[in-house]
This record gives C-alpha cells, structure tokens and sequence, in this order.
C-alpha cells in the first residue's frame, strides 16, 4: 500500500493505492512520499505511518552521518539520540560520532537495525537500499531533498517501509513524541 498524507490546515487526508505528494511548508516545501508494504507492522488502519515507524523503531543506522556539528546528519542524529533512539553512525570516514562507533557499511553493524536514515545524494540511495534490505531493516528515510522512487519501489517490495523527501527531526517533533526509555 502506497499512502500519502497531505496535512493542510488541521486536515489529514490518506490516500490507498495510488501516491499522493504532500506539500508541507516547513522552512521550505517538503514532498513527502510514503510507502507501507502490504502486512507490514506499519499497516495499522487509520494510524499515521511515520508516527508508528517512530514508535515502533528503536536503533536507526544513519548513513553519512558526520562528525561535525555544523552538519545537517549530526544536528538530526543528535537531537534522535536525546530523544532516546539508538544511534548507529554509518560512514566509512569516520570513527566514532556521537559517542558511538562508526562502521563504514550497514553490513558491518553488529547488531539489530530498524529504520535506515539516509544523508547520501539521491544517485547514491539504490545501495543503501540494497544493503539495509540485506541487512533485514524495518524502514528506509532518506532525509529532506532525498528521492529515488526505484530504489524506494525496490524497497517496498522487499517487505520495508519508505519515507522520501522527509526530515526525521521534523516529523518526531512535529507528532509530539516524547523521550524513550
């Protein structure tokens, strides 16, 4: 199931079957897209797609993920960390950010992984795809200005839920949800 939202003011509309871009006014346009594999834990009827992927998701693999704070990567991972996510840096440049180890694939991270969060150019999400479908991930973000509609279908169809064009930090906040324990 494909689903787009379109929030305008205070009204939700949910799409099945087909796309819908939804245009948000944040300090730019953003132009969501989502998309829930049939079946999928986030396929809950009525619910808010990003609202049960932040709630459901615990350890999210940002890959580009940068050391330094000027960053758009590091100022996202940082506030998701305070907010109670487990942090897992991806970035073969790189060593440890934010207090915890880098690994230079998401094939390399040793332990469970649920949401991809992508800070890569959009040419350089179909491997990512691959790999966090590979590595058995629950979701794929690829952040604000990110698109790749094949590697997302590509995605979807392997059983993951995709969010494009969508800032994590933005989304949590803007659904009011509290820190994790």
């Amino acid at each position: 199931m494909i689903i787009g939202q379109h929030h305008s003011r205070g009204k939700r509309l949910k799409t099945e079957g087909t796309e819908v871009r939804a245009q948000r006014t944040q300090r730019r346009t953003e132009n969501m897209r989502i998309a829930i594999p049939e079946g999928s834990e986030f396929e809950a009827s009525g619910a808010d797609p990003i609202a049960e992927i932040l709630s459901k998701c615990k350890a999210i693999a940002v890959v580009g993920l940068s050391s330094n704070p000027m960053r758009p990567s590091h100022e996202v991972s940082e506030y998701m960390q305070r907010a109670g996510y487990r942090i897992i840096p991806v970035n073969p440049n790189e060593t440890e950010v934010l207090g915890e180890k880098s690994y230079p694939r998401l094939e390399d991270v040793p332990e469970k992984i649920d949401v991809v969060n992508i800070f890569r150019r959009a040419e350089e999400v179909p491997p990512v795809v691959e790999s966090a479908i590979r590595v058995g991930a629950k979701a794929v973000w690829m952040q604000l200005g990110i698109e790749n509609e094949e590697a997302a279908e590509k995605a979807r169809a392997a059983g993951l839920a995709v969010v494009e064009d969508a800032c994590i930090l933005i989304e949590h906040r803007r659904r009011g949800i509290g820190i994790r324990d």
